[in-house]
């Protein structure tokens, strides 16, 4: 007729984890009964992340141990008793528990009514009462004020109260219980000229059982009670239904007399039945012959005239589904004074906040720990997490690494203020070597212009140009189409201009070792070298990109990785290999140019152009020897800028170096610009 013991122990976890109480105290009664229940909560407590501060057992109570045990008690459990961390105290035992826990505090800390600046949530089992016997009358049991009782279930019944109030000590004859009762709870004697007695009270029999306080007398039916209650009826309605299915025997068997009524010919009827009580409840059974029933969550407060007050706050239903077992309002609950109705804590170590992981603290047990911060790039987006995790790769953790931030996509834009300066630049190194195509065409006929192969100029010329406007394929967003000409492109219009510069190098180391009599150099000075020195040396580079388009061409990527907060679109280069290739052949052309250049530098010729070109190949290998490990030490946009920055800066040495003497003869000294003139120079 009572829920099964394990329906307890839902509550008392389900409490626990409601309130946040990880770390409580627990007091069991040193009996077999003890051992079972310690033996069946330790393991639930440990499953759902909950410690034991400590565990003490209170020994067998009965009045005639109640004040040997008191030193004990007070020297070998008042210490644990007063961890402020383990604010909350599971009590298993029976009535008189709470009378000894009682006087257990006033002998250990005599003076904790006059300064309860100190308190605890005291979880007592169904097997607690308050009001167990009148000993009990006139104790101070503020120390339990707030405590949340486990209750067998009961309900309100009108009817119980009204017996109650016409109750009298004499109404039933034989009832030396009832008078008994009535004199140790009212404190008074019914005269009986036969029996000598020292109280001065005599009793009326008028009295009220509602003066009573709650300690001695409690007017609400308990679970107990209600138990009892159910029980008669539930027999009364089996007896009826057995009763009912053998009318018809008794009707066929006349005069037939039946002898006593056995206990299991109850039973089949008993599992059967189902009613509904007077207070509105319906009674009935499971497979396993047990109660249909759940928990009542008691709230109990101590009044100042040594009453108490049983308010319910919740209740445990252990057929509802898991997470739903227990409902609670929180709102009810009044907790003792020490805690000013703020809900208290019970914890080894205060909650890790988000961004924060718990690590166990050494030679302790797993509730307490020191709270650690998330390592750079992980986030915990709830209380005492265990471990951190990552953000997805879109996202980045925030300052305080408790969640995830969208990552800002970025790339070298047109409309940014470095993208725009970039593009003005190229623009205008394109307008100037248009302009300077435009000199050269003009005086093309002028010494300076035919010195050393005017159409490899003219080459030159536009291949610088394409490299200035190569440079705006960079900025805005890849795409496919710009990430598979990018590099292919630039690589082989810097050959060309690189070509054109070898070659005129070599033209004139050529010149001038035909002018020596009888020099078979002669026949090897013309267009056709140079245009074959250009041609075949761009077209290596041409194969060699071919080769890369065609087997694994650079398409557009999101890096993810190299910066925290954005997400990079970039052209990928589909092959590293490749790419190195093309760049490391660019660099060979580029040395054997520089080589020659300053081989020939001293050459006595009015036209040399070997030390301009030597000069321009300098800074041109200087750019790139430079921007390798630039290019790899930076990221995003900063890594493209790079390479605008030394496409531009390498074809301005070229166009500068080269170019910007002849244009400076050419514009503004024409005199100088003609054979006599350079005749004369040269005597």
């Amino acid at each position: 007729m009572v829920p099964n013991e394990a329906c307890q122990y839902i509550g008392i976890i389900g409490l626990l984890k409601q309130f946040g109480w990880t770390w409580v105290g627990l007091l069991a009664v040193d009996d077999d009964a003890g051992d079972h229940f310690l033996q069946c909560l330790e393991p639930l407590l440990s499953q759902n992340k909950i410690c034991s501060a400590f565990t003490h057992r209170i020994p067998k109570q009965g009045l005639s141990l109640l004040f040997r045990d008191l030193n004990y008690m007070a020297s070998n459990i008042y210490q644990s008793l007063t961890d402020r961390k383990a604010r909350t105290c599971l009590i298993y035992g029976e009535s008189i528990t709470l009378l000894l826990l009682n006087g257990f505090w006033t002998v250990a800390d005599p003076d904790y009514m006059e300064n309860p600046s100190f308190g605890k949530v005291w979880i007592m089992t169904e097997h607690i009462e308050f009001s167990v016997r009148s000993i009990m009358f006139r104790r101070n049991f503020q120390i339990f004020h707030g405590s949340i009782s486990l209750a067998i279930h009961s309900n309100i019944h009108l009817g119980f109260q009204t017996y109650l109030q016409n109750l009298k000590p004499n109404s039933t004859l034989g009832d030396g219980f009832r008078q008994g009762f009535w004199e140790h709870a009212f404190d008074c004697s019914f005269l009986n000229p036969t029996v000598p007695t020292n109280v001065d009270v005599t009793c009326t029999g008028e009295e009220k059982l509602e003066s009573l306080p709650g300690l001695i007398f409690e007017m609400d039916m308990t679970g107990h009670s209600y138990s009892i209650y159910n029980a008669v009826y539930a027999m009364v309605h089996a007896l009826h239904a057995m009763e009912s299915s053998m009318s018809k025997q008794r009707a066929r068997v006349q005069g037939e007399t039946h002898g006593v009524l056995q206990p299991w010919q109850v039973h089949p009827f008993l599992q059967g039945i189902s009613f509904n009580n007077s207070a509105g409840e319906t009674v009935s059974f499971n497979d396993n012959w047990e109660l249909v029933a759940g928990i009542d969550i008691m709230n109990v407060l101590i009044l100042p005239n040594s009453s108490f007050l049983r308010v319910k706050v919740g209740r445990v239903d252990p057929s509802a589904l898991e997470g739903e077992q227990i409902i609670i309002n929180e709102d009810l609950i009044v907790w003792h004074q020490s805690f000013n109705q703020v809900l208290p804590h019970s914890v080894c170590s205060d909650s890790c906040e988000p961004g924060y992981l718990k690590k166990k603290q050494e030679w302790k047990k797993f509730c307490c720990y020191d709270c650690d911060p998330c390592a750079e790039g992980m986030i915990s987006t709830q209380k005492d997490m265990d471990d951190c995790s990552q953000c997805p790769e879109d996202q980045y953790p925030t300052k305080n690494q408790d969640r995830c931030i969208p990552k800002v996509i970025t790339f070298l834009s047109y409309e940014e203020p470095l993208g725009i300066s970039l593009a003005s630049v190229a623009v205008s190194f394109s307008l100037i070597t248009v302009l300077v195509l435009g000199t050269f065409i003009k005086h093309k006929d002028t010494p300076i212009v035919k010195a050393n192969n005017r159409d490899i100029t003219y080459i030159l010329l536009i291949s610088l140009l394409l490299c200035f406007l190569c440079s705006l394929l960079f900025l805005g967003p890849p795409g496919t189409m710009t990430c598979f000409l990018r590099h292919s492109a630039f690589a082989i219009i810097f050959s060309v201009a690189v070509s054109s510069v070898l070659a005129k190098t070599i033209t004139v180391v050529l010149a001038f070792m035909a002018t020596e009599p009888g020099s078979s150099m002669r026949k090897w000075v013309g267009k056709k070298l140079t245009n074959s020195i250009v041609l075949f040396c761009s077209l290596i580079q041409a194969c060699i990109c071919a080769v890369w388009l065609g087997t694994s061409p650079p398409f557009p990527d999101f890096d993810m990785w190299s910066l925290t907060k954005q997400i990079i679109v970039k052209c990928n280069e589909g092959s590293d290999v490749m790419f190195s290739l093309v760049l490391g052949y660019l660099g060979l052309l580029s040395i054997i140019s520089f080589t020659v250049a300053f081989l020939a530098r001293k050459l006595p010729d009015s036209f040399n152009e070997a030390k301009f070109i030597t000069f321009s190949m300098l800074m041109f290998c200087s750019v790139w020897l430079s921007f390798v490990p630039t290019y790899l030490s930076t990221k995003g946009k900063y890594m493209v800028a790079v390479e605008i920055l030394s496409i531009l800066v390498s074809s301005a040495g070229l166009l500068g170096c080269i170019f910007l003497p002849k244009c400076y003869i050419i514009v503004l000294k024409p005199g100088l610009n003609n054979k006599e003139e350079l005749r004369r120079r040269k005597k």
